[in-house]
């Protein structure tokens, strides 16, 4: 069974249902089904079937096609490599493409740049783009979405007195009908306000169905507030904000940023110390000492702002770029406690544009916050999230931006939509020609071809 077919069986059969992708990562868990070839497995047949099923192309004869592949923009390279792998080798496409949703919104949207804001089912991304790149120090995932507004909704009604006492979040029938309400109900227009009556019916298999009243008021604004104050979610046990973190490496690249970051620090080490031997002819012990512990620190610092902090604790790093030990822990410590946080959409999104180079680049993202995805399509949420970003960002900015601009509905174009769009356009563009990776390549080079071919720092 596969997608709405296997959200809509019968509670009482007991079939086992695999999620493969969740938070917007693949599904790894230690249960049955969680390791990843048993997800990408789970990927291929689903894949496989809407392809037979929707869009009636036989799988002998994917041979003739091409795949464009739509990845996080926070990704995890192993994950991607083992589905490019799974994409070209198992399923048997002649080519692919691999980018950022980020910048396929940009592409769907019509604009060349915007801080995009995907809210998701169980996941918001952030991300700042200009001219087709994703700055990597902008990105932002935070671990709540649209079904996290669904049980917040369900709190507040049983509060209120929620007439079907049966209802639990563990049944899957339960969980779409509080989506339906979610849906239905739910807004972010401050006019509004008062007790209002509503009903709903619930339908389950092999019963009839029943009619429900209630009178709901302020719950239908303050479930999608959350989004704004995510403590109120209650999520516990895993990081609330993900960063881009920098790659461990691979084995099948030995020419990765780290060879290149260390072949690139010797080169810089010697060019500036001939440098520096010609503007000070003499100097003394006590300078060049210190003047190399200079180049070391700056060094560290151009390393992390390029590659961000590391994924493994255990990482190597070469004597000319070598951190303090107490400096390392120190930064370690800033970005585990920032990890830990829980932030509001609105204090995220400021949080992201801030992280831009440069003030220009700042005020572009403040003229274009896109927003896509399925996670804030309430009522009155444009503006609703336009006058936080007004009230809350720098003073020095609020008076230079001209306006600050939040699409939610780029050209009236359903927002669920408009990152598939953007991996249509970017297809048909002749300057993504030299991105394919085809087939053959693949098998020659491996995952070397990700760091040639992919339009973003791989």
């Amino acid at each position: 069974l596969l997608f709405h077919q296997a959200l809509f069986v019968n509670p009482a059969d007991r079939y086992d249902i695999h999620y493969p992708i969740r938070r917007g990562q693949l599904n790894i868990h230690d249960g049955p089904g969680g390791s990843l070839t048993a997800v990408l497995t789970d990927l291929e047949v689903i894949w496989s079937h809407v392809i037979q099923k929707f869009l009636e192309i036989q799988l002998k004869d994917l041979k003739y096609y091409r795949c464009i592949l739509l990845i996080p923009d926070i990704y995890n390279r192993q994950h991607v490599k083992e589905m490019v792998n799974m994409i070209l080798t198992k399923m048997g496409f002649s080519g692919v493409i691999v980018h950022q949703e980020s910048v396929c919104a940009v592409y769907g949207s019509g604009l060349t740049s915007a801080c995009v804001v995907d809210v998701g089912d169980q996941k918001t991304s952030i991300c700042c783009v200009e001219d087709g790149i994703s700055h990597r120090n902008t990105r932002l995932c935070l671990a709540y979405g649209g079904s996290d507004v669904t049980r917040c909704f369900f709190w507040l009604m049983q509060r209120a007195g929620f007439p079907y006492r049966e209802c639990q979040l563990t049944n899957r029938l339960d969980c779409l009908l509080l989506q339906q309400l979610k849906e239905t109900y739910t807004h972010l227009d401050q006019d509004i306000s008062g007790l209002q009556d509503q009903e709903f019916q619930v339908r389950h298999p092999d019963s009839p169905a029943l009619l429900y009243q209630m009178r709901l008021g302020d719950e239908k604004l303050q479930a999608p507030m959350a989004l704004f104050y995510p403590a109120t979610f209650g999520i516990v046990g895993q990081k609330m904000t993900s960063l881009q973190h920098r790659s461990p490496g691979d084995p099948e690249d030995p020419h990765d940023e780290h060879y290149l970051l260390a072949t690139q620090s010797k080169q810089d080490q010697s060019s500036k110390a001939a440098a520096d031997r010609k503007a000070l002819p003499k100097p003394s012990m006590f300078d060049d000492a210190r003047s190399q512990a200079m180049d070391v620190a700056e060094r560290g610092h151009m390393m992390e702002a390029e590659l961000g902090p590391s994924q493994g604790d255990g990482m190597g790093h070469s004597n000319d770029g070598e951190e303090s030990s107490a400096s390392l822990f120190s930064r370690k410590t800033m970005v585990s406690q920032f990890e830990g946080k829980a932030l509001g959409l609105d204090k995220a999104i400021l949080h992201s544009i801030d992280c831009c180079t440069s003030d220009d680049t700042k005020k572009k993202m403040y003229s274009s916050i896109l927003v896509v995805g399925g996670g804030l399509m309430f009522h009155k949420a444009q503006q609703f999230l336009q006058h936080r970003i007004l009230n809350k960002m720098p003073p020095s900015f609020r008076r230079v931006v001209e306006n600050v601009e939040v699409i939610t509905r780029p050209k009236d174009m359903d927002p669920r939509l408009i990152v598939w769009k953007g991996g249509a356009v970017l297809a048909c563009l002749d300057t993504t020609q030299e991105l394919w990776i085809y087939q053959r390549e693949w098998q020659r080079f491996g995952v070397r071809m990700l760091r040639e071919r992919a339009a973003f720092v791989w």
